[in-house]
């Protein structure tokens, strides 16, 4: 994967450990404070090259999940592979207290999948199954 640096402060993604599953992303430019039931759009001055075929997914950090309450409102986040923009995270704070954010602090976490395309054929019937339309709950506890 490609990184471009849009801001001479913006740090490269990387995974912190040899099993670590997402590359870390950082925020970039101003500390930022989130106050309880606000959302913000995070800045990580970084643009990315995906190869063709993949997407990035970009997903909240547990810790700040648990310590603070900050979650990715549309999460899992998708970056086509086509995508030449900045990378910003849209965060959001649930919990009771305000959050303050430093630029280098870690954000959120980006995982490199395979896409698999699907020609798509419209039909007037679908095949029957177990579950049918049965919906949310309909599977039992």
């Amino acid at each position: 994967m490609l990184v471009k640096r849009l801001r001479p402060d913006a740090l490269v993604p990387g995974y912190q450990t040899e099993g670590s599953a997402g590359m870390d992303l950082s925020l970039c430019g101003e500390a930022v404070t989130l106050n309880p039931g606000g959302r913000r759009l995070m800045p990580t001055g970084i643009a990315v090259a995906i190869p063709a075929g993949y997407e990035g997914q970009v997903r909240p950090r547990s810790g700040l999940a648990i310590k603070h309450g900050i979650i990715l409102p549309n999460s899992p986040g998708t970056i086509d592979s086509d995508y030449r923009g900045e990378i910003k995270i849209i965060m959001a704070n649930i919990g009771d207290e305000p959050v303050t954010f430093q630029p280098g602090d870690r954000l959120a976490q980006m995982i490199i999948s395979p896409v698999v395309k699907l020609t798509v054929e419209e039909v007037e019937d679908l095949p029957d199954s177990k579950r049918g339309a049965g919906g949310f709950g309909s599977t039992g506890r």
